[in-house]
């Protein structure tokens, strides 16, 4: 057994055996883990560096919209011409598009000749309608009257240039077939319209390919999962104002509000949490059900604007939100049946629950203290995510290589079909794009619990010592106890909240590494042989998540004896392991029934911050036109998890309190042979209670 902490952190013997009045907590202090600290310094540097080069080749524009055929990105308005509001990409030769389907050929939609306008051109009934290139050359009208025109001024061609125009050259392309907006490109619909047909056929127009592939091939495009995948990050941009408020206000909000109500309402507030949660989560359900139209009509669709009667488009954004509500539902009806379960514990939780409360009505500045890493960690998020939609959007964009023979165009400023470089554009990605991805999201991870980690040892620091001062405004006692633990924490360890995040960062990472391996093996179908190899394969991530459990718990209380003792993280972690240990029959059970009440409540907080995500996405704004998302399924993730992050910031000064309480209620005991020397009078008034100590110590 490690010497008694009670001469590190009360007050202590002299070598003549007076009692010396010293600070507490201050004694034997200096800077630990300095190495770990040096690693988050560089790793930020390492951080910003990376971010720099998102900022510098990437175009979040690049993750919603297409390109055109000079390589611009539709809605760019610093593009030539301007781009901005021209946001749909309309692919202008049908027999381009049609050939790209086919199997037989190599050539591909990206090559096909694009361009970008304001809305999807339709077929007229009693003539043709033409799509023409971005005016220039002789083509003397300003893109706004082009526009105006509705993209058409073939009465203004030369007789050459109109003779290229009827052999699919340019620059007028006929419009044959009608189009639909999905996800800001005009999908044609394999339905030819037989006036302009008749038209174009009259004029000695080429040939034009009509078949059912002209119609799949674009949605194949656009449905393709690396299109899925930057148009929910897409998301996520667009919906900045719905993560701020959700994500960042409301949980502030809620998480205040709940740790009010513990401080007066200490008895209720179990059965409130418990049964608020049931609710909240059975309306998250309901929601996605809404959204995968199993419940009424208002299920998410790819289609911008007004549909077409006729056509109806599927894609893979309503798959997911359907197994997300299949998962929402197995979710629920566990969590349903677990809270009636626990209902019987929850008397136990009030009364660990009244010592907090206590305890934050002496020191109640521990209320007001997570606003500080709150406002810190809300600035790292904002420029965490701007980084990271650039960093997703990074790459330069180049001329792709392509059969040249099929993509010949007339050039408006050379006067002449071009059948040189005219092949499509597209990004080319750096090869170290997915490591600079990966080391962002590291990234973060770490930051997030570097903070969370600290505003915890501050909130240990504050109550260990108000616990070790015998609860009493005691000369030992900092004037105020948050800020003087904000300063240990400062010159002492952060070096140890360090290496602590990193550990749980790092165990966190190889699980989603391995759990994406798993998958990947899962979807090849290549598993492992024999029954042995198949419980390994099956038990693995549950076993990971067993490991990060424990070092989560176990960083925890290593962060209170950090605040307490001033030792590095291992040797804090070797003496709350081994007084945990000690204690396990007289802390457990308290601490799991605890842990149970204040998770839930988190999920609370960030429960209500995913309902009035839906509620806001659900608003006209983000349901159409240019702020459109494609589904609420990652904003809404985002704004949950987000707002569980908010909620644990401030949920620590309960779970801190309580954890820190109990470890040096046990240790104080130790050390005076059972009987707590240095209980403050306002805890033993609690703790005296014959049923409340039966329950803590059995």
């Amino acid at each position: 057994m490690s010497r008694p902490l009670g001469a590190v952190i009360g007050r202590y013997p002299s070598s003549d055996g007076s009692t010396q009045i010293d600070g507490i907590i201050k004694r034997n202090r200096k800077c630990r883990d300095l190495a770990f600290l040096v690693v988050f310094v560089a790793f930020w540097v390492a951080m910003i560096v990376n971010s720099s080069f998102g900022f510098n080749q990437g175009n979040p524009l690049r993750l919603t919209y297409g390109l055109d055929y000079k390589g611009n990105v539709c809605g760019d308005k610093h593009a030539h011409p301007n781009l901005r509001e021209l946001e749909l990409t309309y692919w202008v030769n049908p027999n381009q598009v049609y050939l790209s389907g086919s199997k037989n050929s190599q050539f591909k939609l990206a090559n096909a000749r694009s361009i970008c306008l304001l809305d999807c051109p339709r077929p007229t009934d009693d003539g043709l309608n033409w799509v023409c290139d971005y005016p220039e050359g002789d083509i003397r009208i300003s893109m706004d009257d082009w526009i105006d025109r509705n993209y058409d001024y073939y009465e203004f061609l030369t007789p050459e240039m109109r003779n290229s125009s009827l052999q699919l050259q340019g620059p007028c392309y006929p419009v044959i077939f009608p189009s639909v907006n999905v996800h800001w490109r005009c999908e044609f619909v394999a339905r030819a319209s037989n006036a302009s047909l008749r038209h174009w056929q009259v004029m000695g127009g080429l040939n034009i390919d009509e078949d059912i592939i002209i119609d799949k091939t674009i949605h194949k495009s656009v449905n393709a999962r690396s299109s899925v995948l930057k148009r929910y990050v897409a998301d996520i941009g667009k919906s900045w104002p719905v993560l701020i408020v959700c994500g960042g206000l409301l949980p502030l909000f809620l998480s205040v509000i709940w740790l009010l109500m513990i401080r007066h309402l200490v008895a209720a507030m179990p059965w409130v949490t418990v049964a608020l949660f049931n609710v909240l989560i059975v309306s998250v359900t309901m929601f996605y059900y809404l959204k995968a139209g199993w419940i009424g009509n208002d299920a998410i669709s790819p289609v911008i604007g007004p549909p077409d009667p006729y056509y109806h488009v599927f894609g893979r954004e309503l798959n997911h939100i359907r197994a997300v509500a299949i998962l929402m539902t197995l979710i629920m009806v566990v969590s349903v049946l677990t809270s009636i379960a626990i209902a019987r514990r929850i008397l136990m939780a009030t009364s660990v629950l009244k010592v907090a409360a206590k305890v934050i009505g002496e020191v109640q500045a521990l209320i007001i203290f997570p606003v500080i890493p709150y406002a810190m960690l809300a600035i790292f998020y904002m420029f965490w995510l701007s980084a990271a939609l650039h960093l997703f959007s990074s790459g330069q964009i180049v001329q792709n290589n392509c059969d040249n023979s099929n993509c010949c165009a007339f050039d408006l400023v050379s006067k002449r079909v071009n059948c040189d470089r005219c092949c499509g554009y597209g990004v080319r990605y750096t090869p170290h794009i997915a490591i600079a991805i990966f080391f962002h999201l590291f990234g973060c991870y770490w930051a997030t619990q570097f903070f969370i980690a600290s505003s915890a040892t501050v909130i240990a620091g504050s109550v260990a010592s108000y616990y070790w001062a015998r609860g009493d405004a005691s000369p030992e006692i900092p004037f105020l106890p948050v800020f003087g633990s904000m300063k240990r924490l400062a010159r002492y360890s952060l070096g140890s909240v360090a290496l602590g995040s990193l550990v749980v960062s790092f165990v966190e990472s190889i699980r989603f590494l391995l759990e994406s391996i798993r998958r990947k093996l899962k979807v090849t179908d290549i598993t492992p042989d024999g029954w042995i190899g198949k419980v390994l394969h099956h038990s693995s991530g549950f076993c990971l998540r067993c490991v990060e459990w424990t070092i989560k718990s176990i960083n925890r209380n290593a962060y209170i004896m950090i605040a307490i003792t001033g030792k590095s993280f291992c040797r804090a972690s070797g003496i709350a392991t081994e007084l945990i240990m000690n204690n396990i029959l007289r802390i457990g059970k308290v601490n799991v029934i605890g842990d149970i009440i204040l998770f839930l409540g988190k999920l609370c907080v960030s429960l209500s911050s995913a309902v009035f995500a839906f509620l806001m996405l659900d608003t006209h704004k983000y349901r159409s036109s240019h702020n459109k998302i494609s589904s609420p399924l990652f904003p809404v993730v985002v704004c949950w998890g987000l707002g569980y992050v908010v909620a644990t910031l401030f949920f620590a000064v309960v779970e801190m309190s309580i954890d820190t309480i109990i470890l040096s209620f046990c240790q104080d005991s130790e050390e005076h042979q059972g009987t707590a020397q240095y209980a403050p009078p306002l805890l033993m008034e609690t703790l005296n209670d014959q049923n409340e100590m039966q329950r803590l110590t059995q």
